[in-house]
């Protein structure tokens, strides 16, 4: 499933852009079908991604992003955020390096942009910035997918496409 529809980049996901949303909904509605017929697979199996955030791991954008993740087969690993805006640029990149050997990607909750940003470009791999959060252009795209599924499903299944399209 994931192969037939055109991967995205997570640092240019663009909700105005009509491919990136068609696809990134493509890949939702697929996953709501499979969900709903009870034949979710384990297609990030294999997968390491870091949870960097400055919040508990039950909280509610963490708990989302876990279990999205874990659905599919991942393996999440929940990382106390030490980086701050005050950190220096070596500092930055020497988690960012250590980040990109440990994991396939990294979800950021609770950091601020700008050290997002400096950490994405110091590795080659995904760097997300709170994409399970309610306020990111992702959960918009929820209210777009059949309502057969709660909201939080919804959501869980546009951050599922968008982690499809992104690592697999």
């Amino acid at each position: 499933m994931a192969s037939t529809l055109p991967p995205l980049n997570p640092d240019a996901f663009d909700p105005s852009m009509p491919n990136d949303v068609s696809a990134v909904l493509a890949h939702a509605q697929a996953l709501q079908r499979a969900a709903l017929a009870g034949r979710i697979q384990p297609m990030l199996r294999g997968k390491n991604l870091g949870l960097l955030c400055t919040a508990d791991d039950d909280a509610g954008d963490a708990a989302l992003f876990r279990r999205a993740a874990t659905e599919l087969g991942a393996h999440v690993a929940h990382i106390r955020a030490s980086l701050s805006d005050l950190s220096t640029a070596q500092e930055i990149l020497h988690t960012a390096r250590l980040l990109g050997r440990l994991y396939d990607a990294v979800e950021c909750q609770g950091l601020s942009t700008a050290l997002v940003q400096q950490l994405a470009q110091a590795v080659d791999m995904p760097v997300y910035e709170g994409i399970a959060s309610a306020s990111h252009p992702t959960a918009q795209l929820a209210a777009q997918l059949d309502a057969v599924s709660s909201s939080p499903d919804r959501r869980r299944f546009v951050l599922q496409a968008v982690l499809l399209s992104t690592l697999a």
